[in-house]
């Protein structure tokens, strides 16, 4: 389960920064805004099994 989850953090922070740089490249603030928030919470979910990981060992 721990890699599903993990995999899944890299895909939405993948996701995000595409998002981002394609609102950049529009100039689309609010899609720009949308890739920011899809990192952060990749990034929140990366280091929630980051954590999860220190008590198993």
């Amino acid at each position: 389960m721990a890699g599903k989850e993990k995999s899944r953090s890299k895909m939405e922070q993948a996701k995000g920064k595409a998002k981002e740089a394609v609102g950049r490249a529009v100039g689309n603030e609010r899609m720009t805004a949308e890739g920011r928030a899809e990192q952060s919470k990749g990034d929140a979910r990366q280091a929630k099994e980051k954590g999860k990981d220190v008590f198993r060992h």
